[in-house]
């Protein structure tokens, strides 16, 4: 079965009685992430795949923008409501510049945070499907992982992902071990991409929608 990334870098075994799932597994180089398996994991977001991939707080879960029923999955693993705010994950600033509404406070605050684990609640462009949005306020979280496996997906995908930290219901912390993904959600997923996740905790959510900067929840980001 091989050695397994898990959170820390440190490689691990799966438990004795572990049982795959059906999603396609990807054990992942942390520091430089295999091209082909690059290439797979971005056929499978293209086909409407939705995939789990680790960042640098935490476990992620991802589709392509526009995918409304991996959108629905998502909502369907983590239980959320339609008024939760979905994420686009961006490669760097000028690709979430063309999706979210930036004024100029908001971009050195972003610029001078980013990349790292923060998400920042924005109103969306137009650019962003509605259904994407929150669908009260027209906004949706937005934000540039610092995390080598994220970044390569993003590039080899050629575009923001839609996502949500995967944070299991009636839990607080997002999971990072990719067995135990595969095991409890693999039968819901399209592929399981393992590395080493930087911080065992959620992003920091910044409110950026108002005159105040607001922090909605505090985590591995720290606003100094």
């Amino acid at each position: 079965m091989g050695n397994w990334c898990a959170g820390g870098g440190n490689p691990r075994l799966p438990p004795a009685g572990y049982h795959r799932g059906m999603a396609r597994f990807f054990e992942m180089h942390p520091v430089t992430p295999q091209a082909r398996y690059l290439k797979q994991i971005a056929d499978i977001l293209a086909a409407d795949g939705v995939i789990a991939y680790p960042t640098d707080s935490g476990y992620a879960l991802g589709c392509k923008l526009g995918n409304k029923s991996g959108l629905d999955r998502i909502r369907q693993i983590r239980q959320l409501t339609k008024r939760h705010h979905f994420t686009l994950v961006c490669a760097n600033f000028a690709q979430l510049g063309k999706l979210v509404i930036v004024n100029n406070p908001s971009y050195r605050l972003i610029k001078r945070l980013t990349p790292g684990p923060f998400t920042f609640i924005l109103p969306g462009t137009k650019e962003v499907p509605r259904m994407t949005l929150n669908p009260k306020k027209n906004t949706v979280g937005a934000r540039i992982p610092d995390h080598v496996i994220a970044q390569e997906i993003l590039a080899a995908h050629g575009a923001a992902l839609l996502s949500s930290t995967l944070i299991p219901p009636a839990e607080d912390e997002p999971m990072t071990e990719a067995w135990q993904i595969d095991q409890q959600y693999g039968h819901l997923l399209d592929a399981i991409v393992s590395g080493p996740v930087t911080m065992p905790e959620p992003t920091t959510v910044v409110d950026l929608t108002g005159r105040d900067v607001v922090i909605l929840r505090q985590g591995a980001g720290q606003l100094d």
